[in-house]
């Protein structure tokens, strides 16, 4: 799969070649082999962009409420369009299965279009309080650097609420999986979206990302992926002043309560590490059990993983494709080792690469049980399908375990008492909490405490971030 524009960007309306020569493969991690080329940007080709990001603000951020909503109309008209290529882009790029790049991957930007257009209709950009106006203004240039696990769903949560709330933006995407966004910027270019208004550079976190940062003309900078790379941003962006939304790393908690039906609880538990061969932020890698019943949680995890089918993307049978490329791969590796090193139970998987699965970066679905809180692999974010087992006395100790830690961007909570299960949900200290394997809702806030990040995506919630708020007193008098 390849795109007529994979060497060049999109600036100012328009695809252009880019300043520098510099070209990079990229790799399809079912099979090891490069299917496209893309061209790596350089500083000269970010102040293009922001340029031409800048130019366009002062018009596009006075457009009325009801062009705004017709031109993400019109994006989500063409985005579905070119649904299947986006699902196939994905799948390629990323290594995800076929299905679940259709059913998740692509959908997600689907439905973080429809979740904007319905939060936009209902926005009011002006309140009043006394005899004061309180008004909603675009915060200004963004510039939005988004990771490879999840494209679309963070390329859409950023750039729709961004365009809803009249900025103007620069995409800079993952360099491991830009084709998607490639297509997202000609799905854009074919919904009409004025100049200057949406603009996609492709290029390296050190250098077009972190100049995009500590650009002068950049307002604001939303940015999704690691903590250490997040760091890194916030501290380039605070010499500018600029405001730096985050969504970081994570260790997510996943709380199987003593009422709870274990078998089912697990099963689901293991399913949701899993999903998206475990390269998930918000993945619930950390399943707290009640003790008793730890040898019990553990039998059950072990047949789940063995039902897990690694294999082709391209193949209706497979459950969990590969990760996404041989760093990713030989940093599971790693933490496997120490996992068995510090003593964790290995219940499934493992070392290695799943037997018949030699090409590819195809890593075993794995479960620990026996683990405890001050081990690495309870405390380090692995992404990838490594899930730890820790058993627990009491639900205070529960809820303490899933507290001592870093991060705080989701946790989870089973139960068979409902009322029980929202008292623990409150005691938890992370941005999204999810009971009884609740449904993903794009209309709740998405974002982490502590070093999960700051700010919070999704919905009225993703517009607000990226306004400003100005208070004309007097206005009433």
């Amino acid at each position: 799969m390849q795109s007529d524009n994979a060497l060049k960007f999109y600036i100012d309306g328009r695809w252009v070649m880019p300043s520098g020569a510099e070209r990079m493969d990229v790799i399809n991690p079912a099979n090891e082999h490069p299917f496209m080329q893309i061209a790596i940007g350089t500083t000269e080709d970010a102040d293009l962009a922001v340029q031409a990001a800048f130019e366009a603000f002062p018009t596009f951020s006075q457009t009325s409420k009801s062009e705004r909503l017709e031109l993400l109309r019109n994006v989500l008209r063409c985005y579905n369009d070119r649904y299947e290529d986006i699902a196939q882009a994905v799948s390629t790029e990323l290594g995800a299965p076929l299905k679940f790049s259709r059913e998740a991957q692509a959908w997600a930007g689907q439905i973080h279009l429809e979740s904007t257009i319905a939060a936009l209709e209902a926005f009011s950009f002006d309140e009043h309080n006394g005899s004061s106006m309180i008004t909603w203004e675009s915060i200004g240039v963004c510039a939005l650097i988004t990771p490879w696990n999840w494209p679309l769903n963070q390329i859409v949560c950023k750039v729709a609420p961004a365009l809803a709330a009249g900025c103007t933006v620069v995409l800079k995407p993952s360099e491991l999986a830009p084709l998607s966004a490639m297509i997202f910027a000609e799905v854009l270019e074919k919904a009409g979206t004025p100049r200057g208004v949406f603009n996609l550079i492709n290029g390296t976190g050190p250098v077009v990302g972190q100049y995009l940062a500590g650009h002068p003309r950049v307002d604001m900078v939303s940015f999704t992926g690691s903590t250490r790379a997040g760091i890194i941003v916030a501290k380039t962006a605070a010499d500018t002043v600029k405001r730096v939304a985050q969504e970081l790393g994570g260790k997510s908690a996943n709380i199987v309560l003593a009422d709870a039906d274990l078998e089912d609880a697990v099963i689901k538990g293991v399913e949701a590490c899993f999903s998206n061969s475990g390269q998930s932020c918000d993945a619930p890698t950390r399943l707290l059990v009640p003790a008793e019943r730890h040898a019990e949680a553990l039998e059950i995890a072990k047949r789940a993983a063995a039902a897990t089918r690694v294999g082709d993307p391209l193949s209706e049978n497979t459950d969990m494709g590969p990760v996404i490329s041989q760093q990713q791969f030989d940093k599971i590796q790693g933490l496997i080792g120490v996992g068995v090193e510090e003593g964790a139970i290995l219940v499934a998987g493992g070392l290695g690469k799943p037997e018949g699965l030699d090409v590819g970066y195809y890593a075993r679905p794995t479960i620990f049980g026996g683990v405890t809180p001050e081990m690495t692999i309870a405390r380090e974010e692995i992404f990838g399908p490594v899930l730890s087992i820790i058993p627990y006395d009491t639900e205070a100790d529960a809820v303490r375990i899933a507290n001592d830690s870093i991060y705080g961007l989701a946790a989870y909570v089973q139960g068979g008492d409902l009322e029980r299960a929202r008292a623990v949900a409150r005691k938890l200290r992370a941005g999204s909490v999810y009971v009884n394997y609740a449904p993903w809702d794009t209309h709740a806030p998405f974002g982490g405490y502590k070093q999960s990040g700051n700010g919070r995506e999704y919905s009225h919630w993703g517009i607000r971030d990226f306004m400003e708020v100005k208070g004309i007193v007097g206005w009433g008098t």
